[in-house]
């Protein structure tokens, strides 16, 4: 979805920062601007400013700063469309789409509207079942029973559901209005027709998505009586395999307690934060997938899953270790926790004490660590045929790991394990046919400089050849042959010539820009230069262009964040203000890269202007193109395991291949 930067400007101008984020924060006049205390950090005294004449919030505490879109997205967890979208609507502007069709803009609309409507639904029938819940001395004695204070159910918006077939009848006029249906909360028979509520003297769990608003719920029966729980089922708002559980009541814990407890119900949740967890969320009957992952990072970068130590627990965990893996950065920490088989998080706080249970997850297993583990099951190390086969089992999980430090240590102790030599394994793994069910990317012929074959983070070259050697200056031909040139983040092909020196691209996609100048040595080089010696250029840049930026490897990336975060606080600023900035910046190796960048060969782009707007966006298009292949991957490997995966690859393809049409239109 493209959507114009004309149209965010306005927004912006249409909106107040205050109004945003006075909403989540209570805010108060502090001189020129308004202060509260940060959203995003544990603090007493308040450190957290929001400007209303230059439209930004900033907290002097963690740095975090932004304007009101990120604001959503940083504190609502939203995806840029998503915050758009929602101060597009309480402004009364409708976001323009550039890249889609009237009829399937009218479609959009029209679904907008239901998802809208159903969750109006939903709410009346929370605020009833709430109201039932007073009124309901068994299910008051079982919340007693488990723990659960008066707050802690207010909080969590609990509630019960009577007895009766039809209680909702007394809640909406029209009991056979096809919404009731169509939001899970009334079933037809389809040989009679009759209608009846789905929920039935359960407790009533709402569920929310991280706006706050209710998008289904979860029933539990106060005994042993089959289902145990029962969820909504999937509607247009509510998709189990991309919402959990107390996310929303959990925001603020996740960034104050610096993790995310993944549990296994909704109990499990509502108990530990009664008991001093506030951070845990839980999956809605369904295995942990890559949308969840993606969903807790955006507000912590831990994670935490804990799981039963039974049979049942082990297999659970497997699936959340194969969702998570793809975004196991080295950067983010991951860990699994096991409890004995005769406790669940409830029942182990409540014999053993928080303080046992925060040294649990501290002693929680490492992904690292897990993923040897799961490669290693039933596998006697002790004899060759046992090694081989950890190896075989090791290679599709390993092949997830996005490329990094964790990945290439990983790599080395497989082989270690194995008892193997680095190099001999690689060179067997670029060799050997990937195994029946492992995962890779769908061949799409897209253009020629591009082939959609095995990812280059999965230890092979970009055009489907096998690296010889991961990581290494390794010839196959003892040295003499040529040398794996490492890429940024990505793997290249063989090319002739010493270490580190590389042959000029062949793929004209790739090829020197044809501006007034010498092309610097890479394209990051290229686009800090011309944003740092034109600053005013950062206003036509959109929220993709940023986030690829701020992606890149370090130190660019740093760089890029750091320039960001100047022009929302001052606006564009010459380099000879930004240098006596950078002095004062905490990030090692942004300076001194900024330093070379503008005072050696290239510095100081000339040119006329309208000349080095084209030049910036032909760099910052073919980063976007690296970028966007990196995500395609990702959501390749996703596909058969993340029904919503294959809408997203499609996305993807889209938006790459029109990228690519802009970027040959342009040469």
């Amino acid at each position: 979805m493209s959507i114009p930067q004309s149209f965010i400007q306005e927004l912006l101008s249409r909106v107040d920062v205050v109004d945003i984020v006075g909403r989540y924060v209570q805010l108060r006049k502090g001189g020129a601007n308004f202060m509260g205390l940060c959203p995003f950090h544990g603090e007493k005294s308040p450190s957290f400013s929001v400007s209303p004449s230059k439209q930004f919030y900033h907290c002097f505490g963690c740095g975090k700063n932004g304007n009101a879109i990120g604001f959503l997205m940083e504190h609502a967890g939203m995806g840029f469309v998503e915050a758009v979208q929602d101060l597009a609507g309480q402004v009364g502007l409708v976001v323009p789409q550039d890249d889609i069709s009237p009829q399937e803009r009218q479609r959009q609309a029209a679904q907008k509207e239901k998802q809208a409507t159903l969750s109006d639904v939903l709410e009346k029938a929370g605020d009833a079942y709430r109201r039932h819940l007073k009124d309901s001395p068994h299910a008051i004695a079982y919340l007693k029973r488990r723990g659960v204070s008066g707050p802690t159910a207010a909080r969590f918006g609990l509630g019960y559901a009577p007895e009766g077939w039809r209680s909702l009848a007394s809640v909406f006029a029209q009991y056979d209005d096809p919404l009731l249906q169509e939001s899970g909360l009334v079933i037809v028979n389809e040989e009679d027709h009759k209608r009846y509520d789905r929920f039935r003297d359960r407790l009533m769990f709402p569920i929310r998505n991280v706006k706050g608003e209710c998008i289904g719920f979860g029933g539990r029966v106060f005994g042993d009586e089959k289902p145990k729980y029962l969820n909504s089922p999937e509607t247009p708002v509510f998709h189990k395999g991309r919402e959990l559980y107390g996310l929303f009541e959990a925001r603020n814990a996740l960034r104050e307690m610096g993790y995310a407890l993944v549990t296994e119900g909704y109990m499990d949740v509502v108990a530990l934060a009664q008991l001093g967890f506030a951070n845990a969320v839980a999956t809605l009957g369904t295995a942990c997938t890559p949308d969840h992952v993606q969903k807790l990072f955006r507000f912590t970068d831990a994670v935490v899953f804990s799981f039963d130590g039974d049979s049942a627990g082990r297999r659970a965990a497997h699936k959340a270790l194969e969702a998570a893996l793809p975004y196991a950065t080295d950067t983010r920490s991951l860990k699994f926790l096991f409890l004995p088989s005769e406790h669940d998080p409830d029942s182990f706080i409540r014999e053993f004490g928080t303080d046992a249970f925060a040294r649990q997850v501290g002693d929680a297993k490492p992904l690292s660590r897990f993923l040897i583990d799961a490669a290693s099951e039933g596998c006697d190390l002790g004899l060759p045929e046992g090694r081989a086969h950890m190896a075989s089992n090791a290679r599709p999980l390993w092949t997830l790991l996005p490329d990094g430090v964790l990945k290439r240590q990983l790599l080395a102790e497989i082989a270690e394990l194995a008892q193997l030599q680095l190099q001999d394994l690689t060179e067997l793994w670029s060799k050997e046919p990937a195994r029946p069910g492992m995962r890779s990317a769908p061949a799409t012929g897209m253009d020629a400089g591009y082939s959609a074959g095995p990812p280059p983070d999965m230890g092979w070259a970009p055009d489907g050849a096998p690296l010889e050697s991961y990581g290494q200056g390794y010839s196959p031909n003892g040295g003499n042959g040529g040398a794996w040139t490492p890429g940024q983040g990505k793997a290249r092909k063989w090319e002739k010539g010493s270490w580190g020196r590389e042959r000029p691209p062949a793929n004209r996609f790739e090829a020197a820009s044809r501006g007034p100048r010498g092309t610097p040595a890479t394209r990051t080089d290229q686009a800090a230069r011309l944003l740092m010696a034109h600053m005013e250029f950062m206003e036509e840049l959109t929220h993709e262009d940023f986030d690829a930026l701020s992606r890149c490897t370090a130190p660019h990336g740093g760089l890029f964040a750091w320039l960001e975060a100047q022009f929302q606080e001052y606006g564009p600023q010459p380099w000879a203000v930004l240098r006596e900035r950078l002095q004062e910046c905490m990030e090692a190796h942004v300076a001194p890269l900024a330093e070379r960048l503008m005072t050696g060969p290239h510095a100081q782009p000339e040119g006329e202007l309208a000349e080095l707007r084209r030049e910036l966006r032909g760099v910052l298009n073919r980063i976007l193109i690296d970028d966007i292949k990196q995500q395609t991957h990702a959501a390749a490997m996703a596909v058969s395991t993340n029904p919503h995966a294959a809408q997203q690859l499609r996305d993807l393809y889209n938006r790459l291949q029109f990228l690519q049409n802009e970027t040959r239109s342009s040469s």
